[in-house]
């Protein structure tokens, strides 16, 4: 079921299945591309999503071009604020639509359908589409601030902007093109990027799969329990690595090493960057 935001609050009920978006970018390559700034008559819209979500379910965040932000929420409902800045004309062109499906609720930033390309629609994990051309629209960003309940999943999916998650008690699965990350969370979580830097701290010890660091252009900090059983694989092209638990090098730039008994795979990888492991309490 879809619904597009409207100013104010809307709650929507839980209903049927789940995936994120190709992401098709018609600009310029995003590394090499300023955005122009924003307009002297800039406006602000804002969209507020609330409902409950149970605790291993999602809420899954799909932005384009802005920044996404999630704290903890002692409360039981996920609190989704949507704003979006820049010409008037051009804001009102976006929506903010929200799919509920069997695994949570996703929240896409929808901009105007791109001429020659498939229409734009929100749909959770790998489905949808997503196509923006700024030329002639101006330009609209759009912050998401999520206040997130403990234990509720979050998935956060971004193409040009930072993605910041702070204190939550909740796993948390993150990836943006160009910005860095940062997160703190009791529980687990990956992170991906292409420009930009991480900084991730876990507070689980025990995580029943794979994790994941990984940027081109930046560097990687990353701080984990103690008591963590798990592998490392750590490499850098053109950095260092540095590590509170013990590991070897495997070739230049490679480093490998087992925490505890062993477990699942914590990799951390960067092209033009550092990589610091650290040993939380």
């Amino acid at each position: 079921m879809k619904r597009a935001l409207t100013l104010g609050v809307l709650a929507l009920a839980m209903a049927g299945p789940m995936g994120c978006g190709d992401v098709e970018i018609n600009a310029p390559t995003w590394p090499e591309w300023t955005p122009p700034k924003p307009p002297a008559g800039e406006v602000h819209r804002t969209s507020v999503w609330r409902g409950a979500i149970p605790p291993g379910q999602q809420i899954e965040i799909k932005g384009i071009y802005g920044e996404i932000r999630a704290t903890r929420t002692a409360g039981t409902e996920v609190v989704v604020t949507a704003t979006r800045s820049g010409d008037a004309t051009a804001v009102d062109a976006v929506t903010i639509d929200a799919v509920t499906h069997g695994s949570g609720v996703t929240i896409c930033a929808v901009y105007p359908d791109v001429p020659g390309h498939a229409p734009n629609v929100c749909a959770p994990g790998d489905g949808g589409n997503m196509s923006v051309r700024d030329g002639g629209r101006g330009i609209v960003r759009v912050t998401f601030a999520v206040e997130l309940p403990d234990g509720v999943v979050l998935v956060g999916k971004n193409v040009n902007g930072e993605v910041d998650v702070s204190g939550v008690r909740s796993d948390a699965f993150l990836s943006t093109i160009n910005g860095g990350i940062r997160v703190s969370t009791t529980q687990r979580a990956t992170a991906r990027t292409v420009t930009g830097s991480i900084t991730a701290s876990i507070g689980l010890a025990d995580w029943g799969r794979d994790l994941e660091f990984t940027t081109t252009t930046g560097d990687v900090h990353v701080t984990i329990p103690a008591a963590t059983n798990a592998a490392v694989r750590a490499a850098s092209v053109s950095g260092q690595i540095s590590s509170d638990f013990p590991l070897s090098e495997v070739v230049p730039g490679q480093m490998q090493g087992t925490i505890g008994n062993g477990g699942p795979t914590l990799r951390l990888t960067t092209l033009a960057g550092n990589i610091t492991l650290r040993r939380g309490s």
